[in-house]
C-alpha cells in the first residue's frame, strides 16, 4: 500500500514572546484565543484571537510559584494547569483556572484542586481520556502516567498511577547537555483509535497504551509505535492515522504513523532543511474553526532556549501551521 503523500505546510508566527521563554504547552480555547504555558517563567499567557497572516501582542494571564507545563480544558472555559518543582523538591499541584467571562488583563482566580504525593518527580504533558479525567505524565525516573479524576466542577481530585513502562523513564547517565531529558513527555487520547499515544524523550520512542472504553483505564501494556528521538509534545489525526510530532531540539515537525510497523514511514514536514522560524517546537495542537482539525494547527517555540542552533537564541513564538496536500508535478 503506498504511502500517504507528505502534505505541503506553511508557518506562519501568530505571537512573539522574547528570547529564552521556554514556551511548553498550549490549549486553544474556543473562541480561537490560545492558552500558554511558559514553564521557566512559571507563567501562563493568553494569546488573543486574530486573523491568519497577522500577529499580535500576548497577554499575561498569571504568574506561578512553580514551573507550569501542561494544560487542558476540562469544561467549557474551565482549564487544569499542571505546576511542578520538578528539578528541586517535586512538589506538585493541578490548578483549577476558570476563565468564564474573563478578559484578558482581567486578574484570574486559581485554584489548588490537588496536590500529588512525593512519588510525583516532574509533571509534563497532560490531556483528556474522558469527562473529568485527565492523563498526566510524570517525567523523571521512574517515569509514569498518573489518572486523575475530577470532582464536581473540577473543583476537586483524586490521583493514582494508571500506568508505569520501562519507556517513560528519563535517562540519568544521558550527554546531552541540561536541562535533563524527560522521560515520559507528550500524551494524548485517541477515543477513535483506541489509544492513549504518548512521546518518551529520553528513550527516543513513540508509544501507545489500549483503553478499555468504560473505564478509561489501561487495556494491555504499552506497545512501540516507531523510533523518534528529541520528541516533545504532538497533536494526533484520527482521520489520516497520523500524529505530527515536535521535535524540540532537533527543530523539525515529524509526521508519525499511529500504527506500529509502519516507523519507515515517519517523515520531516517541516524544519529540514533548518527553518529559522521553527526552533525548538515543544508543543501542537489543532485549531478549533470549522476546517480546522486535520489542517490547521498551533505549535509553540523556545526560539533555542534549550538549544540554541549554532548558539544564536531567537524570539520564542506561536506558529500557525497549515497541511495542505501536495501539488503533483
Amino acid at each position: 500500500m503506498p504511502m500517504t503523500p507528505v502534505p505541503d505546510v506553511a508557518l506562519t508566527p501568530v505571537a512573539y514572546f522574547p528570547e529564552k521563554y521556554f514556551l511548553e504547552n498550549l490549549a486553544v480555547r474556543a473562541d480561537g484565543s490560545v492558552l500558554i504555558t511558559a514553564v521557566l517563567q512559571k507563567q501562563l499567557w493568553i494569546v488573543p484571537s486574530t486573523p491568519p497572516g497577522s500577529t499580535v501582542e500576548p497577554v499575561l494571564v498569571h504568574a506561578f510559584d512553580h514551573l507550569i507545563t501542561g494544560v487542558v480544558e476540562v469544561e467549557p472555559d474551565v482549564f487544569i494547569v499542571s505546576v511542578t518543582d520538578g528539578y528541586a523538591t517535586h512538589e506538585s499541584h493541578l490548578v483549577r483556572i476558570d476563565l468564564s467571562g474573563w478578559a484578558p488583563g482581567e486578574p484570574v482566580a486559581p485554584e489548588i484542586v490537588f496536590t500529588f504525593d512525593d512519588r510525583v518527580r516532574a509533571l509534563n504533558g497532560s490531556c483528556l481520556l474522558g469527562p473529568g479525567v485527565l492523563a498526566v505524565a510524570d517525567c523523571f525516573d521512574p517515569g509514569r502516567i498518573w489518572r486523575v479524576d475530577l470532582g464536581e466542577g473540577a473543583r476537586s481530585a483524586s490521583a493514582r498511577v494508571w500506568l508505569e513502562h520501562d519507556t517513560m523513564a528519563d535517562d540519568p547517565d544521558s550527554e546531552i547537555a541540561p536541562p535533563p531529558q524527560p522521560g515520559v513527555n507528550g500524551v494524548r487520547y485517541s477515543a477513535r483509535t483506541g489509544y492513549l499515544y504518548y512521546t518518551s524523550t529520553a528513550q527516543k520512542v513513540f508509544m501507545r497504551v489500549p483503553v478499555d472504553p468504560g473505564t478509561l483505564d489501561p487495556a494491555g501494556g504499552a506497545e512501540f509505535v516507531a523510533a523518534i528521538d528529541n520528541a516533545d509534545d504532538f497533536c494526533v489525526d484520527e482521520d489520516a492515522g497520523f500524529a505530527y510530532v515536535t521535535r524540540h531540539r532537533a527543530n523539525t515537525l515529524d509526521r508519525v504513523p499511529l500504527k506500529p510497523r509502519h516507523g519507515s514511514e515517519v517523515r520531516h514536514l517541516a524544519g529540514d532543511p533548518f527553518d529559522e522560524v521553527l526552533v525548538g517546537p515543544s508543543s501542537a495542537v489543532w485549531g478549533r474553526s470549522s476546517g480546522d482539525y486535520g489542517r490547521v494547527m498551533y505549535v509553540t517555540t523556545d526560539g533555542g532556549t534549550t538549544a540554541p542552533p549554532d548558539g544564536v537564541f531567537r524570539k520564542a513564538a506561536l506558529l500557525r501551521v497549515v497541511l495542505s496536500p501536495r501539488a503533483e508535478s
